[in-house]
């Protein structure tokens, strides 16, 4: 049993590179682009604006709204290792892409294929592990996901700002590769197996992995979703009461999570610092960001169960509005020329390390996890993947305009509107967000349901 278990780990560790590669991807722009606003260290001929700089961070956007829905049908024609391949394989490709790239449209090309492997790798990385772990331990094992998404958000904040454009670029090919090279050491998805007759061989695998006692339950899981209709499955979240309810929390809770700007600040995090005139140095300040995301990642999963998600998404979203208007205040004071600026040039970096501790103990983590407890099984991908393309394309609107915005309305004004939308999500939790801590799925959508 011991065996199996350290097999089990050494499988998830493997999915847990891909998605480093997910944060190294999603962060690159942050330290990136101000070598792109640099005449000695850009690759391209001339140096880009605001607003393309907005456009290199957001076009990722494109390939992670696209991205799951290319790995659903790969994982569900080929199979799960199957698709995770392609998504290292795209998100190795963007990097190299990006390697050798001297014109902004490559660049631009490159993040698109670069979100198609992250969102792909975002998805699959889940459902792969969802479907390999046993029932004791999976809880654990999808929650840790979470944190290497900012871990490698961390690494390429930490590394990219000591080295070249084209370093950075093959930093993220190189995790990518390792990838790779590891989808060949994980097995197919037992459930994949019995959904395409090979009952036998799932059998075999679940063995080697210590599921003996889960067979019967897997076989079982896999004829009934054999007798699902992909059609009724998207009529469902609008016809059954339980799914329009969830629906209609975890898409709302999805889009304001975007409109907040965290994401903005996870994207432009070095540019936000040197706009801001900070007395630390931007790139320092951008590591500690990094490494406070990660940080926050690991401990949510202690707090989520002991607090409750409805508690701690208020708690959230009300600190992240606080953390968010008071670096409002700081540009307000910057545009103003505040005689007390000088004294207080810690306070972007103390707000902003605030915003994201308070943003991964909840707001962060907490929409997806609603997604995975309130739609029925038979449309549970199919709700989240509709909340998270909604979510996706809003956020790619809000980090494009970021760009836009600064030189019209001003960094002050930019702030003071995300931490508006902040207090919106917390008014929105006290009032319809339901508490589902200790509620098993049935008790859940009982709940839902009246």
């Amino acid at each position: 049993m011991l065996t199996a278990l350290r097999k089990q780990i050494f499988i998830s560790l493997l999915a847990y590179i891909g998605q480093t590669t997910v944060g190294v991807s999603l962060a690159w722009s942050a330290p990136v682009l101000p070598k792109l606003q640099d005449l000695e260290l850009t690759p391209l001929p001339d140096v880009i604006t605001e607003a393309q700089a907005s456009w290199v961070a957001s076009l990722v956007y494109i390939g992670v709204i696209l991205g799951p829905y290319i790995g659903s049908f790969i994982s569900n024609s080929k199979g799960r290792r199957p698709a995770l391949l392609v998504g290292g394989i795209l998100t190795a490709l963007g990097f190299i892409i990006m390697a050798f790239a001297h014109h902004l449209a490559v660049i631009f090309a490159a993040r698109i294929v670069m979100g198609l492997g992250s969102g792909l790798l975002h998805l699959m990385n889940l459902v792969y592990l969802g479907e390999i772990a046993s029932t004791n331990i999976r809880g654990i094992l999808l929650t840790l996901t979470a944190c290497f998404t900012p871990f490698g958000t961390f690494l390429i904040y930490a590394a990219a700002p000591f080295m070249s454009f084209q370093g950075s670029c093959w930093l993220g090919f190189a995790i990518s590769v390792a990838y790779i090279f590891g989808t060949f050491f994980m097995p197919e998805s037992p459930l994949f197996l019995v959904l395409n007759d090979q009952e036998d061989i799932a059998k075999d695998s679940l063995i080697s992995l210590g599921r003996v006692d889960e067979i019967n339950n897997v076989l079982a899981a896999g004829k009934d979703i054999t007798t699902t209709s992909n059609i009724q499955d998207w009529l469902e979240i609008f016809t059954i009461k339980s799914n329009r309810r969830a629906i209609s929390i975890t898409l709302p809770l999805g889009v304001l999570q975007q409109m907040s700007g965290v994401i903005t600040v996870v994207f432009f995090a070095t540019t936000i610092f040197e706009i801001a005139g900070s007395s630390i140095q931007p790139h320092i300040a951008t590591i500690i960001i990094g490494l406070t995301q990660f940080l926050a990642s690991t401990i949510t999963p202690w707090f989520i169960e002991r607090v409750g998600r409805r508690s701690l998404l208020i708690f959230s979203t009300l600190f992240v509005s606080l953390s968010l208007a008071v670096l409002g205040v700081y540009f307000l004071l910057d545009r103003l020329d505040h005689a007390s600026l000088p004294n207080i040039g810690w306070l972007p970096l103390l707000s902003l390390i605030t915003c994201f501790l308070a943003f991964d103990l909840g707001f962060g983590i907490i929409p997806g996890t609603l997604c995975g407890e309130m739609f029925r099984a038979n449309v549970r991908s199919t709700g989240t993947a509709l909340s998270g393309t909604v979510s996706s394309s809003v956020g790619f609107i809000i980090v494009t305009t970021f760009g836009y915005m600064l030189p019209v309305i001003g960094a002050d004004s930019c702030f003071f509107i995300y931490a508006f939308i902040s207090a919106l999500a917390c008014v929105f939790s006290i009032f319809f967000v339901p508490e589902t801590r200790g509620k098993s799925l049935i008790e859940i959508q009982d709940m839902l349901s009246k």
